[in-house]
């Protein structure tokens, strides 16, 4: 009944989804922490057809969406476990988020299926949210991010569930984000991280991931380069990111710390100003290597992703 209620309402037409981009781990926080950031992947619902049903006919604007379409796959996945019937939907998407980029472009994909979902079916649990994507992006981090906004530290429990707190991120502090023209799948990156981890290297980033988190707290970020060291999968990351062992030793007294964006290949530098300046340092080494590269200066997405109505 709730289906067909959704159905009769004609103001889905126009609604639109945005999802923001993501960095994930920030440093020594591994499949852990990530930072949404407002970069956006948009999905706007053009004309719903109630006498038609299970059709989602999407048209992709402005970006080149490589592999599965996760924003269908995931709204059918959905679909499938609830046993519903939905309405035929033409879906226009426009994204800014580049892909394999070390960005979460295919985990704002799978939180873009589950929020037209919900447009369509009503209101989900977040946790069935958080447990549905993360089976599908493989990892918490970037989907809690895209799903809650913010700053996110997530955890997936011994029965399966997945955790995740949201907490403001300072709006003083910002991402300047550079991203190389090469593409790094995350599969690929994965495969050279090491199996067996020592335990020296294990304390070290839990001792960062603590100092991370206490300097974001208390906004003092006089301990923050160090607090963005990594020993788990940086240092195993370096052949993929031609300049990001430069990026990591760079210096400059705005400069507050530089670190890998997820598995790469887009590398981002945290300042509270000069950001001419910082984005200016942060390419050197790329221009250096000539890789060519594009390079933002991006605010914090702070709210969960959610659905809008757009007048026409």
């Amino acid at each position: 009944m709730l289906i067909e209620h959704a159905l009769g309402n004609s103001r889905l037409d126009g609604t639109e989804i945005r999802v923001p981009a993501s960095v994930a781990n920030l440093g020594p926080g591994f499949d852990t922490l990530a930072v949404a950031i407002k970069l956006y992947l948009c999905v706007k619902i053009r004309r719903v057809s109630p006498n038609q049903q299970g059709e989602l006919n999407f048209e992709f604007i402005d970006q080149d969406f490589k592999g599965t379409n996760l924003i269908g796959t995931t709204f059918q996945k959905m679909a499938s476990l609830d046993e519903i019937r939905f309405p035929s939907l033409e879906i226009e998407v426009r994204s800014e988020i580049p892909i394999c980029a070390g960005l979460g472009s295919s985990a704002a994909a799978t939180v873009a299926g589950l929020r037209l979902y919900e447009t369509v079916a009503g209101p989900q649990p977040i946790e069935r949210l958080l447990r549905i994507a993360s089976e599908i992006e493989g990892h918490p981090d970037n989907v809690s991010a895209a799903l809650l906004g913010g700053l996110t530290n997530s955890c997936r429990t011994e029965e399966g569930s997945v955790l995740a707190i949201a907490t403001p991120w300072p709006q003083s502090l910002r991402l300047v984000v550079l991203t190389p023209s090469i593409t790094v799948e995350t599969v690929n990156a994965r495969r050279v991280l090491p199996t067996v981890i020592p335990r020296a290297d294990v304390v070290f980033n839990l001792q960062r991931v603590a100092l991370l988190l206490q300097s974001l707290h208390k906004q003092d970020y006089k301990h923050f380069k160090e607090a963005l060291c990594d020993r788990l999968h940086q240092p195993h990351r370096l052949s993929y990111v031609p300049g990001l062992k430069e990026a990591l030793a760079l210096k400059h007294p705005d400069l507050l710390g530089v670190c890998l964006s997820g598995s790469g290949p887009s590398v981002v530098a945290f300042a509270e100003k000069n950001f001419k300046d910082i984005e200016t340092l942060i390419s050197s080494p790329f221009t250096k290597l000539d890789v060519a590269h594009e390079v933002r200066t991006l605010s914090v997405h702070q709210s969960s992703s959610s659905s809008q109505r757009v007048e026409k």
